[in-house]
């Protein structure tokens, strides 16, 4: 069995038989969950993939993402499509696929953003991802919107593995637990991402 390879490439440098191939993969990998939508959000970044002999043996993607934060609109790296075909997990080569999908994020943007099931959070947390502690929102059609459900899986890493840039002012925990200013007014500890059709993070 020859040793996996790791191979990196924007979507407009992949044929069409590649992406049909990536598509195909991630359609198995998530059993029947990856919707056509999904596969839109992979698309228009940077495509790592895992090859041996045998095939495809793992892929994700780095797409550019528009973040508000402390009244700054920051470029931020988001990780989309990570999976490892089934018969080879437990082997390293989520990671191999996470540390290429890094060095691009170190290397392009503010930091990097992700949104993780149950079953992947051990992954990113184990690559010193974690989890953003203040609130999601999306730049709606109809304004900002609060992204509860998101709150809580949503991953983020500072480029180079530094701190992701906080909302300025110092805060300390008010009622009810809220974050909020030695001022007083409430902290800016909110990441309201770009609109998108399907699921937005």
């Amino acid at each position: 069995m020859t040793d996996p390879t790791v191979h990196t490439a924007h979507t407009c440098r992949l044929a069409p038989a590649a992406l049909d191939e990536i598509h195909a993969f991630l359609d198995t990998a998530f059993a029947g969950t990856f919707s056509e939508d999904d596969w839109d959000h992979t698309l228009g970044g940077i495509h790592v993939r895992v090859r041996d002999a045998s095939g495809l043996l793992a892929h994700g993607s780095v797409v550019q993402r528009r973040v508000v934060h402390a009244g700054r609109s920051r470029r931020v790296g988001y990780v989309e499509g990570v999976a490892v075909r089934a018969d080879r997990r437990r082997e390293g080569l989520g990671g191999r696929v996470m540390a290429a999908l890094e060095e691009v994020v170190d290397g392009a943007y503010a930091f990097g953003a992700l949104s993780a099931s149950a079953a992947g959070a051990a992954l990113y947390a184990g690559r010193g991802w974690t989890v953003w502690p203040g609130r999601i929102a999306v730049q709606g059609p109809h304004g900002v919107e609060r992204l509860a459900e998101e709150e809580g899986s949503t991953y983020v890493r500072g480029a180079g593995g530094a701190a992701v840039p906080s909302g300025g002012a110092p805060y300390v925990r008010g009622a009810g637990g809220a974050a909020v200013p030695s001022g007083g007014a409430p902290a800016a500890e909110v990441l309201v991402f770009d609109w998108r059709d399907g699921d937005v993070m």
